[in-house]
């Protein structure tokens, strides 16, 4: 059963501008979360009857659907997320396999989430972040958890970087044809540049409740065809079509014969690492 949307204050119209008009993309192209991953997040939540998850930076679902897959009895799913885009392409995966599990939709920055009132309140098992921390006020993030969150909740902070941040011929010479359209900055946008955080994810969490941490990688490796390298673009935030303007066509002409030129029978290979810090209240229950 999926619940009526519902909005909170404290989403970011900028934020929501610069996710939104990639949804249809992002839901297509992007990798989702490895099996191992999927399973350590499984384990976290096993022993707990009807389990209720809080995934922030839902974006199109891609976690609890992955969690809904692992047969874990999920009672509840709190999806969150700053593009009301996003939460409808959410909702139209997640819907045909919730089965007994009832979802609720929340167009809000995550720091600004709040919990339904009263008797349908249920503290969240396990609160994830995939792909996204990095856009959010961290610690009011962190803040909010401790407030929503069960006493032996976990939080999954999770992510692999990006086909920008990988480092591979292909992705250097992809990311210098970007520069070369785009300037020399990541862009974040059409109105901005991309800032790397002040602080490590560990930072953030050793100075938050969610102190006690255990870190896991998981190496995966991806072969992508040239077309949804393309796709996969559309979906960023750095090489979005908004950004080139009239001159995207010839971006992604361009950008489609260097990929075929980089391409070892028809796939362009990324090895990445998907990290997952586990965490939990500093002398809390495990």
């Amino acid at each position: 059963m999926t619940r009526p949307d519902r909005s909170c204050p404290g989403h970011v119209p900028e934020q929501e501008a610069l996710f939104g008009s990639g949804a249809a993309d992002y839901d297509r192209y992007r990798p989702g979360v490895p099996t191992a991953a999927v399973q350590l997040l499984a384990d976290a939540l096993r022993s707990r009857p009807n389990p209720v998850l809080l995934d922030l930076g839902t974006g199109t679902g891609q976690v609890p659907d992955a969690l809904l897959a692992a047969e874990l009895g999920l009672a509840h799913i709190e999806a969150v997320d700053v593009s009301r885009l996003m939460l409808d392409q959410a909702r139209d995966a997640l819907t045909p396999v919730l089965g007994h599990c009832t979802l609720r939709l929340v167009h809000a920055a995550a720091d600004a989430y709040t919990p339904l009132a009263g008797d349908e309140a249920r503290a969240p098992d396990l609160v994830t972040c995939c792909r996204s921390f990095h856009w959010m006020d961290r610690p009011a993030v962190l803040a909010m958890a401790d407030r929503v969150a069960a006493p032996d909740a976990a939080v999954a902070i999770m992510g692999d970087g990006s086909l920008w941040t990988h480092d591979a011929d292909w992705t250097r010479a992809l990311r210098e044809l970007i520069q070369r359209y785009l300037g020399s900055e990541r862009r974040a946008g059409t109105g901005a540049t991309y800032c790397e955080p002040r602080r490590s994810y560990e930072e953030d969490l050793a100075a938050s409740a969610w102190s006690d941490v255990t870190e896991h990688h998981f190496p995966v490796e991806r072969a992508w065809a040239p077309k949804d390298v393309i796709g996969y673009l559309r979906s960023t935030s750095f090489a979005s079509p908004e950004l080139f303007g009239e001159r995207h066509t010839a971006f992604e002409a361009e950008a489609r014969t260097l990929l075929d030129a980089h391409a070892s029978g028809g796939h362009l290979t990324e090895h990445a690492v998907f990290t997952v810090l586990l965490a939990r209240r500093g002398g809390g229950a495990q």
